[in-house]
């Protein structure tokens, strides 16, 4: 009894413990509940004391719920001594103790919206890829859709084909553990980088012929557009790898990687799920076709969903990039809080006055750019798209797009990557528009 009541949860915790299995003999796994009260996950018991853990929106939280079988993932395995744990009243324990009867294990409430996560999945259809959506001042995840995807009631069953299908890595949450070239969204740091070493965007023009060579290594623009003369708004707007690519041989390359550093390519995140580092190399050794490509977001440029998402957020909130977060509080099962989660900063990877600047030219791609589509919805959007060229470039690009609500009031990040399905703005930008439209109500 004592132990049961009193002693517990610092035996769960301990670094020592070497019986967590056990717990599930003495606690009834607990729900898992989105922010507005939907259940994730629960525990059915039947007559016979027989449990079985049941996932109600099948696929659509699959990589971010997780799951409970042929091992664990997602929240599941990372929230399983909150879930086995029970905070129920003492006197309630005392009771199960004497019937013999397990205690119901406490309430993992998420940040998750479980109607925006519905409209993001649908959204992203039957394209591989992810979609993650973040509250830009606090770091609450929203959204964590994966594809392809799984239906986590049917692991064991499934079990072979999803752990040997290399081809598709069906378990993988691509929206923290992918890596993709960035393509045209990385000219949000490449133009950091030149705020940054200039001091200002004023006095930058640029004559884009549709074309750019340097040692026998030709830049376009996409869909062979030329731009003609470009400010460095126009340019950003407009998407133009070939100002982007004389912006990149401009700039100092040994400070351009420090800059990398400093937004964290390259580190891990520490997040309450597994996630994967980006990455980005440059030095004054690198050759100048790799420095154009690697400016426009290509070459060896990696980043995951999250990490972009994370800079868009930084830009959103004054150069301030939080921490995302999963979990929103922990409850007992009759729904008495036991902790909850606050926000929390990841690091400030900007200035404001910079990321100031850098929101004007996001806005600028919704107002007159790449982003125009969702121009409509008649609520201030900052954003950047991408279509990212990816493994042997016979596929068609990868589709891109991150930014954010600019209204002043529970504001979100969207980023959105479908693989090889096209531009930025074709495919990418009208799955983040049914995203916005669904949170501010506008369809």
């Amino acid at each position: 009894m004592y132990f049961n009541v009193y002693l517990r949860e610092d035996y769960q915790t301990s670094p020592y413990n070497k019986r967590v299995k056990t717990y599930q003999e003495h606690v009834v796994r607990g729900n898992i509940i989105s922010s507005d009260g939907a259940v994730l996950a629960r525990t059915n018991v039947d007559g016979e004391g027989n449990e079985s853990r049941v996932y109600p929106f099948d696929r659509v939280f699959a990589h971010v719920v997780g799951y409970n079988t042929n091992g664990k993932s997602g929240l599941e395995a990372s929230e399983g001594i909150s879930l086995l744990t029970s905070h129920a009243s003492p006197l309630e324990q005392v009771e199960n103790e004497f019937k013999n009867q397990k205690n119901i294990g406490d309430t993992l409430v998420t940040t998750l919206n479980s109607n925006l996560q519905q409209v993001a999945y649908d959204a992203l259809g039957d394209y591989k890829g992810a979609v993650i959506v973040m509250d830009t001042s606090t770091g609450n995840v929203l959204v964590d859709v994966s594809k392809p995807d799984f239906n986590p009631n049917r692991v064991s069953e499934d079990w072979e084909n999803l752990s040997t299908d290399e081809d598709n890595s069906p378990l993988l949450n691509r929206a923290l553990q992918g890596l993709y070239p960035p393509g045209s969204t990385f000219k949000i740091i490449t133009a950091l980088a030149y705020l940054e070493q200039n001091g200002s965007f004023d006095g930058f023009t640029f004559d884009c012929k549709g074309e750019l060579t340097y040692d026998d290594y030709t830049v376009h623009c996409a869909g062979n557009a030329v731009h003609g003369q470009e400010t460095f708004a126009d340019a950003f707007a407009n998407s133009c790898n070939c100002a982007f690519a004389e912006i990149g041989l401009g700039l100092d390359k040994n400070k351009f990687d420090n800059l990398a550093k400093r937004l964290s390519f390259g580190d891990k995140f520490g997040l309450q799920l597994p996630s994967s580092k980006s990455g980005f190399s440059m030095d004054n050794t690198t050759p100048r076709p790799l420095t154009m490509q690697t400016s426009i977001g290509q070459g060896n440029t990696t980043m995951t969903p999250v990490h972009l998402a994370m800079i868009a957020g930084a830009v959103a909130n004054d150069g301030v990039a939080m921490t995302p977060n999963f979990v929103k509080r922990i409850e007992n099962h009759t729904g008495t809080e036991v902790r909850a989660n606050t926000p929390k900063q990841f690091k400030t990877l900007m200035p404001s006055s910079e990321a100031a600047q850098l929101k004007e030219l996001m806005k600028g791609v919704v107002q007159n750019g790449t982003g125009g589509k969702l121009n409509d919805l008649g609520i201030s959007i900052a954003g950047k798209t991408g279509s990212a060229e990816h493994g042997d470039m016979t596929q068609e690009t990868h589709s891109w797009f991150v930014g954010f609500s600019d209204t002043g009031k529970d504001d979100i990040v969207v980023c959105v990557i479908a693989e090889s399905a096209g531009s930025g703005s074709s495919v990418a930008v009208p799955i983040a528009k049914r995203i916005f439209g669904t949170y501010f109500g506008l369809s």
